[in-house]
Formats: C-alpha cells, structure tokens, sequence
C-alpha cells in the first residue's frame, strides 16, 4: 500500500512537531546516526515536502544486481535493517537547490528519525500515534516477510507472475505499510471529519510542479474542477492510489495487486457525483 505510507508519516510528522518532539528546523542528524553526510543536515520539513536535495533512492554499492532480481525475478529490492539503510544513507550526496525533487530515501529517513525523536521504532510509533487510536487493527508495517500476516496478497507483475512484497525495516515509512478495504475505509471517514492526529499535513504549502502543491507527504491538485489530495504508488507488484474530496466529504482508493496505473479510475470513482 505505497501510495498511503507516506500520507502516514507525513501525519506522523506533524503530530511530532504538535507535540514539541521536533522542530520543522530539525535535521536528520539530529536523529539518526548519519555522520556528516549531506543527509545529516537536511531539516524535517525540507523532507516532509520533498525539497531536501535527497534523491529518489539511497546509492547502494550492489544496486545493479538488485535492480536485475527485481526485473528477473520480482525481488525485493529492500529488506535492509535501519543500520544498513544509515550506512547507505551516509554514502548517498545530494544537491542543493530549490526546486521540488521526489525522494523514497527522505521519507525511510523521516519516519524513522521521528521514531528516534520518541524512544521507539517506526512500527510502534506509527500504532500508538496513529492506528491504536483510530481503530485500524488490520494495518501493519512488516519488517521481515515472516511478519506478514497470512492474508497478505501477493502482488504481480504485469504477465502475472508473482512479485515479492516489498517488506523490510528500511522501506518501512516510505512504502512498506500493509493495509485493507476495512481499515482504509476508517482511515478516509477520520481523515474527512479531521480526527486524525497531524491532519495538517493534508493541508497544500508551496508548489510541487504544474497545477501541484505538496503538504507533508501529500499532494493536493485540480481533478475535474474539484481540489483534491491524494498520493499514489507502486509496490511489490501492487498499485494503489488513495484520494479525498475534503470540500465534498468524499473518499476513494484503489488498490491492485497488479503492477498497472490505478490513478484514473481512482480519480473517476472520487469525483464522479453519480458513483
């Protein structure tokens, strides 16, 4: 469930900075054990809007033989333990600039130095803050395959063959969150009556791009005339998009354990009145 992990953390980062845990002008660094790496200075909320000079991914010395399992044979390209995703971290340069640039490697760093900011790890903060008090008790973020729960779906590739879930302690803010219809039903109806702790970070701040704003790990843009917030993703040979009509009281999300754009229908079945 990619496309709402980073909705998660984004939350969980401003319920952080509500709570004085953290500032927007913390950095990394501060957190976690990064050296004095570029990583190590980039400020939360660079982060939490996509503007840290982070790029997508970690440098990862055996990244090309990742990339040819995944492609080959569906495999997870993550699954590292949180010492080896700072090891990595400490190794990858970034950029100074301005403008908006999309970064995985961000969000694993955000959501686990919230965790550090708490005393505790990504998966605990994240069901104490957010799904214990909301309910959600089929919402996981595992670590190890084992961790997954049996009926976990398996994803596939586009001529149906199986692909390996994405899991792993690394990935976990950034896209390795598990999910159902039940509990993103939940998740929607709190986010629209705003009983979501961190629900700022729904809220659009500065642009991301034509017609896009970015909040805290969401992203808000015209859909047909109406404003929606929304965030998308691809997983494990999964797609899922998850949007909200905020001014209408409107949900939708889709998911599917198919590697195939989703958004459209997604977008359809949201602002479609007679649906």
């Amino acid at each position: 469930m990619g496309s709402v992990t980073k909705g998660f953390t984004g939350l969980l980062y401003v319920d952080a900075v509500e709570r004085g845990e953290v500032r927007p002008s913390s950095t990394l660094g501060e957190f976690l054990d990064l050296g004095d790496s570029f990583a190590a200075s980039a400020t939360l909320e660079a982060v939490s809007r996509h503007r840290s000079g982070l790029p997508r991914l970690a440098v990862i010395p055996d990244a090309a033989a990742r990339s040819w399992r995944l492609w080959r044979h569906g495999a997870n390209p993550y699954g590292d333990s949180l010492e080896t995703l700072l090891k990595h971290a400490r190794g990858t340069k970034g950029r100074r600039s301005t403008r908006p640039s999309y970064s995985n490697l961000g969000f694993q760093l955000l959501g686990h130095a919230l965790a550090a900011a708490a005393g505790t790890t990504y998966v605990e903060l994240l069901r104490t803050r957010l799904l214990d008090p909301l309910g959600m008790t089929t919402t996981y973020a595992p670590r190890i395959p084992a961790e997954l729960r049996p009926e976990a779906v398996a994803g596939t590739g586009l001529f149906g063959a199986r692909r390996d879930p994405w899991v792993g302690e690394d990935i976990g803010p950034a896209g390795g969150i598990r999910s159902t219809a039940t509990d993103l039903a939940i998740f929607a109806r709190a986010l629209l009556d705003g009983a979501v702790p961190g629900i700022a970070a729904l809220d659009p701040v500065e642009a991301f791009g034509r017609d896009l704003r970015v909040g805290a790990g969401w992203m808000t843009s015209p859909v047909r005339g109406r404003r929606v917030t929304w965030h998308n993703g691809g997983t494990g040979g999964c797609a899922s998009w998850f949007g909200l009509d905020r001014e209408n009281g409107r949900a939708a999300y889709v998911v599917l354990a198919e590697l195939r754009k989703v958004d459209h229908v997604a977008q359809n079945l949201l602002v479609d009145p007679t649906l």
